[in-house]
C-alpha cells in the first residue's frame, strides 16, 4: 500500500517519464470544441486512452450524432477496438458520453513495470485517435 504522498510521487514521475518518452504536443483538450476532449487515464487498476463530451446535454447530443455516423471509419481505419459508450458515468458519479479503448493488460500505475507498455499504448492509440479527429474535424463540429 502506498501512501498519498508516495502515490503522487509516482503519478508524476510516470506523467514526467511518458513526456519525456513521448515528447509531443498532444491534442487533448486544445480541440476548439466546447466540451470535447481527448484524455490518457492510468489509475492502479487500468489505462486508456478516451475521447470524453462533457458539456451540456444540447451539445453532446451534437458531437455524438456526428461521431456515431462517424463510427464505422473510426473503427475500420483507426481503432477497431474503440468502445462507445454514450451515457459513461465517471467516478464523481457524473454523466458524459465516451468513445475509449482501455489497455486489456493488467497494469498499475504503481507498478513501474508496467509503465513502458502503458506509454507505448498511450502513445500508439492517441495518435490513431488525433489522426482520426484532425480528418474528421470539419465533419464533427460542422
Amino acid at each position: 500500500m502506498f501512501s498519498k504522498e508516495e502515490s503522487r510521487i509516482l503519478r508524476q514521475e510516470f506523467w514526467t517519464s511518458f513526456g519525456k518518452s513521448f515528447p509531443r504536443k498532444w491534442i487533448l483538450y486544445n480541440t476548439k470544441l466546447k466540451g470535447f476532449s481527448f484524455k490518457f487515464h492510468f489509475d492502479t487498476k487500468k489505462a486508456l486512452v478516451a475521447l470524453d463530451l462533457e458539456d451540456d446535454l444540447e451539445h453532446r447530443i451534437k458531437y455524438w450524432e456526428k461521431l456515431t455516423a462517424l463510427k464505422p471509419i473510426l473503427l475500420e481505419n483507426y481503432l477497431p477496438e474503440a468502445i462507445f459508450d454514450e451515457e459513461y458515468i465517471l467516478e464523481n458519479y457524473k454523466e458524459i458520453s465516451r468513445i475509449y479503448i482501455p489497455l486489456q493488460e493488467k497494469v498499475s500505475i504503481h507498478n513501474k513495470n508496467s509503465w513502458q507498455t502503458v506509454m507505448a499504448f498511450f502513445n500508439e492509440k492517441m495518435s490513431l485517435f488525433e489522426a482520426f479527429f484532425e480528418e474528421y474535424k470539419e465533419v464533427i463540429e460542422g
